[in-house]
């Protein structure tokens, strides 16, 4: 395995977009509407992009597929791309994360699988993942407890940081989170555990508050990517209020957006009105959009309109 281009490391920030993959009505991988999805984060200035996560529909692919779209985003782009890998078993995880890292992914993200209970076992795992896909390779700790039933608990994380070095990234998804996150930055304080980047999820529910107790940034996938930028930048330049302002703004549809099981519906169908994807198809299993909740959504779109007229759709 060869790893060619820049790398994510403890001192990485910014806001990395998780991709959604488009699909065509019949189930197809839609390459044509990868590709505008791809260029549009460029336009709005994203440090970096995400592929194959749960919201990408990874566990929808085939491994050929996968490795496809994960080649094809990494060719079109010029900023750093990690690539979900996570699987039930290593052997797909380490074939995985070696054609994407010869492909240039600047890493790979590992979510821990529902069977872990204790927190040696989640220690474990991890370090069974870094041996798997080699010790040089950086990769993202996915902390997601509401999807996945794991818990780990700021002193597991510092353990994994501490032990196993190719864990450069914290993908921050518990909720409750804040007080997780000043746990963490707080045992970095005391020398208890190496610097972690944290990249923050849960659709940017939290952002505004995550900054401020010391993530370095966003790794999720809102259908407005350029205000997680924006936000990210305010908070960095010390422009609070109007970083609170903006973001409040949005509120209501990032709401409407982080409803489970209708939230990549909602995300697609601001995508395909926003002109990116050509159609706003889930492969099946998937649940749509009614008729009433796309009104819904287009009526939160015409009420953020009034603030942002990025949303004047």
């Amino acid at each position: 395995m060869t790893i060619t281009r820049e790398t994510i490391t403890r001192e990485t920030s910014g806001v990395y977009a998780i991709a959604p993959t488009p699909f065509e009505p019949d189930g197809t991988v839609d390459f044509a509407s990868l590709d505008r999805l791809v260029d549009f984060y460029g336009e709005v200035g994203v440090d970096g992009l995400t592929v194959l996560g749960q919201l990408g529909e990874a566990p929808k692919l085939d491994q050929d597929e996968a490795i496809d779209i994960a080649r094809r985003v990494i060719a079109r782009t010029d900023v750093p791309v990690v690539v979900g890998v996570s699987s039930p078993g290593f052997a797909a995880m380490r074939s995985l994360t070696a054609a994407v890292m010869d492909a240039g992914a600047a890493g790979v993200m590992i979510a821990p699988p529902r069977t872990l209970r204790t927190d040696d076992q989640v220690v474990g795992y991890y370090a069974g993942a870094a041996e798997a896909i080699g010790t040089d390779v950086p990769f993202v700790i996915q902390d997601y407890p509401l999807t996945f039933d794991v818990q780990m608990t700021p002193d597991v994380i510092a353990r994994i940081a501490r032990d196993t070095p190719g864990a450069v990234m914290l993908k921050h998804e518990d909720w409750p989170g804040l007080d997780k996150i000043s746990a963490l930055r707080e045992l970095e304080a005391k020398g208890e555990m190496p610097r972690l980047s944290i990249l923050t999820g849960n659709g940017g529910l939290f952002l505004d508050y995550e900054m401020e107790r010391g993530a370095d940034g966003a790794m999720t996938g809102y259908c407005f990517p350029d205000l997680l930028v924006d936000v990210v930048r305010m908070s960095r330049a010390g422009e609070r209020e109007a970083a609170h302002d903006l973001f409040d703004a949005h509120l209501p549809l990032i709401r409407y957006e982080q409803q489970p099981g209708v939230g990549l519906a909602v995300r697609k169908h601001v995508l395909q009105r926003r002109g990116i994807l050509a159609h706003d198809a889930q492969r099946t299993p998937a649940r749509g959009l009614s008729a009433t909740a796309r009104a819904e959504v287009d009526h939160l779109l015409e009420r953020l309109a009034r603030h942002d007229p990025r949303a004047a759709l």
